[in-house]
């Protein structure tokens, strides 16, 4: 086992202890957006260094200011970088040769020298040859290089060649430090956004709160390489140019207008009813913004569609609660429904894709080893490029990849549980999370060739419809609390409400199913377990009562355990063992002699085997119900048909809710899709199985030929089970 090489002090201890310190051989790149912001962090790093005793050299070479001024102990070198780079190069490493062991080295922008060279592949071809050398001396070096300004392939093998890669920007005047990069070490926050106050360096926990500020300040977060001919491509830029020239939607020009039909559709497919909320609710410059967040080519599939038309018919449709301030910012990005192609071309899984989708049967076991054959493909390069280009922004925030296909989520046909999503914790070195997402993407694609998936197609006529998967990669709403990354809210919502238990409520008002934690347990229904139940008419009012309350609430929650790098179930009582999560209060009520109150402020009494999930505090003291409720309306006015969406919610320190809209599609109603239908009057009471006065899901079969009925109580007195499981085969 190699021996670690010693630390070195940075001149900020805050900045040493973020990143396990610097160690004799590091090369530190630090990409700026502005040159002040490498002085704030070269310059004590020299003070500090020559204070140690290491000699310094400050290599001079750009026109821009000086990073560090003479001072005894300092040796400013001048390079001139005009004669080119192989002279360039061979003197640079003459001085590092000269210099020899443990010389520190601080260097001016590097990305000034492609103004001399003309290409970033030469710049590349310098740092390839500079850095090493500087590693075996056990130097450590500062480079500067421009954010945003150089093309993909030079920034992936500047990183790849670098020991340190940080990235730095300013948002609303503050000063953010994001670690890309360390090698060979690693915490649970070392890749996290950390804010800069003086000299203290704060890592960003809230996932809401790193997603605004990444994405203020990365505009272009997948850094586009070389522009294809291609006609997607074509029409974007394009359209681009129309806009930056002062062209409008407002303005009316026909080749404005048409250009933007052209690339809605090239983003989000050719459904009539998606077209039209996007021409209505999306704008050329949001078009655009979608467009940099995509890797590969291609459209971005339903999933993707349905959640950013939400949040834009919610931006700008008048009502009386405005949501901004309401909603969490999202940052996610698409993978297109192009690369979903390419992987399977590239893996020769195309032929076999074409079979099972067009009436090949398939068992579950077979299926096991169409999925091992998917997790052995590989991508195409520039395709890996950009997926660590996504990572290195994501940093180790949690994230999920989620099955975004052109038919789901659409008008029709929801596939809903059809196809798999997948967390990635996305702890651990940056080549553990590079292969953790893989793997993800790999099985979300597998799924679209699962038995279910297959079955459901063929059972709605959609063997020979266009079903390209997109993936959606979305950043885990939530914070950390101790070893563990979740929502403190999560659910889904609908604007009907189809389970109405009293003539009180208003079934048009909409349906709300809550839990504590990750909203895995309000998507999918899980025996024993139960999420809340809140019909947005009447949120108080609920369809359990006495000490139904207690059998009919959560136990357990879904978490990401950050120390084990996997999703996992707990206990509730276990999670809140030290009654310190916080706003408590505000989630359940106490069990003490059979009976539950509600804390009355976040100081009360009781054990964490006493609590009980009921959410009363919440839903009276908040305003998350009210919110929700005029989301739900908002949409279903714009869809024009009842809607479904996931989100998880927040309450900051004040007790404000927020929620993150992560969804939403039409609302599948089964059989009669709202129609009235008439049931016969006076039906003779032999005719009738079975009556229900209050909740009846819609539904029709028609052509019935056979009723088979089972007499319940004979069935229920069959013994042994197995006589009883063999009726079932029998039917």
């Amino acid at each position: 086992m190699a021996l670690q090489s010693p630390s070195i002090q940075s001149g900020i201890p805050a900045l040493d202890q973020a990143l396990q310190h610097i160690r004799l051989g590091d090369n530190v790149v630090w990409q700026v957006n502005d040159l002040e912001d490498y002085f704030f962090f070269a310059r004590p790093f020299a003070e500090q260094s020559l204070r140690d005793g290491y000699p310094l050299v400050y290599l001079r070479f750009a026109s821009h200011p000086p990073v560090l001024e003479a001072q005894p102990g300092l040796e400013i070198i001048e390079v001139d970088p005009s004669h080119g780079f192989d002279s360039f190069s061979g003197k640079v490493h003459q001085i590092i040769e000269q210099k020899g062991l443990k010389c520190f080295y601080v260097f001016d922008n590097i990305s000034t020298l492609v103004a001399e060279w003309a290409t970033d592949e030469l710049l590349a071809n310098f740092f390839q040859v500079t850095c090493p050398f500087l590693f075996e001396l056990d130097t450590v070096a500062y480079f500067a290089l421009t954010l945003g300004n150089h093309d993909d392939a030079t920034v992936v093998r500047i990183r790849d060649t670098t020991q340190i890669l940080i990235n730095l920007y300013r948002v609303k005047e503050t000063l953010y430090f994001h670690p890309i990069k360390v090698w060979e070490r690693y915490s649970n926050q070392m890749f996290l956004p950390h804010m800069v106050s003086g000299e203290d360096v704060s890592p960003i926990f809230q996932s809401g709160d790193a997603a605004e500020i990444i994405a203020s300040a990365r505009k272009h977060p997948l850094r586009a390489g070389d522009e294809t001919i291609a006609p997607w491509e074509s029409v974007y830029r394009t359209l681009y140019q129309y806009y930056k020239n002062g062209e409008r939607e407002c303005d009316g020009r026909p080749e404005f207008l048409s250009l933007k039909e052209e690339l809605t559709e090239m983003i989000f497919g050719n459904q009539p009813e998606i077209l039209d909320l996007a021409q209505n609710y999306l704008t050329a410059k949001e078009l655009f913004q979608i467009r940099n967040r995509i890797i590969g080519s291609g459209k971005i599939g339903g999933k993707a569609a349905g959640m950013l038309l939400a949040r834009s018919i919610l931006n700008k449709t008048d009502g009386d609660l405005n949501f901004a301030g309401k909603m969490e910012d999202h940052d996610s990005f698409y993978i297109g429904s192009d690369v979903f192609f390419t992987f399977l071309v590239k893996n020769k899984l195309f032929r076999l894709r074409l079979h099972l989708t067009r009436g090949g049967d398939i068992s579950t076991d077979e299926f096991d080893d169409v999925e091992q054959r998917f997790l052995e493909g590989v991508f195409p390069r520039e395709i890996m490029d950009q997926f660590q280009n996504m990572l290195d922004y994501f940093g180790q925030a949690p994230i999920i990849v989620r099955s975004s296909s052109l038919l789901e989520d659409g008008f029709g046909n929801a596939f809903a549980g059809k196809y798999r999503s997948e967390f990635c914790s996305n702890q651990g070195s940056p080549e553990m999370r590079m292969e953790a997402f893989l793997r993800a993407v790999k099985l979300v694609y597998a799924s679209a060739l699962n038995p279910d998936a297959l079955s459901y197609r063929r059972k709605r006529g959609l063997q020979e419809k266009d079903e390209q998967m997109a993936l959606l990669v979305q950043r885990v709403s939530g914070s950390y609390y101790k070893r563990f990354f979740f929502p403190s809210l999560a659910g889904v919502a609908f604007s009907q409400n189809l389970y109405a238990w009293t003539d009180r409520i208003d079934p048009k008002k909409g349906l709300i199913r809550l839990v504590f934690g990750l909203g895995t347990r309000a998507v999918d229904r899980i025996g024993g377990d139960y999420p809340r139940m809140i019909s947005v008419s009447h949120p108080e009012l609920r369809p359990e009562v006495g000490d139904k309350v207690v059998k009919y609430s959560q136990r357990e929650v879904d978490v990401i355990n950050l120390e084990e790098n996997r999703f996992e179930t707990c206990y509730f009582a276990d999670v809140v063992a030290e009654r310190d999560y916080p706003h408590l209060h505000m989630f359940i009520s106490t069990l003490v002699d059979g009976y539950l109150s509600d804390p009355a402020s976040m100081f009360f009494e009781g054990q964490a085997e006493d609590f009980v999930l009921t959410f009363n505090n919440l839903i009276v003291k908040t305003e998350l119900v009210p919110i929700l409720g005029a989301m739900l309306e908002r949409l279903e006015r714009a869809y024009g048909h009842p809607v479904d969406t996931e989100f998880t919610a927040s309450l900051d320190s004040k007790g404000q809710a927020r929620v993150n809209l992560l969804q939403c599609r039409p609302l599948g109603m089964q059989g009669a899709e709202g129609r009235d239908v008439k049931i016969p009057e006076d039906i003779p009471a032999e005719q009738v199985l079975f009556r229900a006065s209050r909740i009846v899901n819609g539904g029709i079969v028609s052509n019935i030929r056979y009723i088979v009925l089972i007499d319940p109580q004979v069935y229920s007195s069959i013994q042994p089970l197995d006589r009883k499981q063999s009726v079932g085969r029998m039917v």
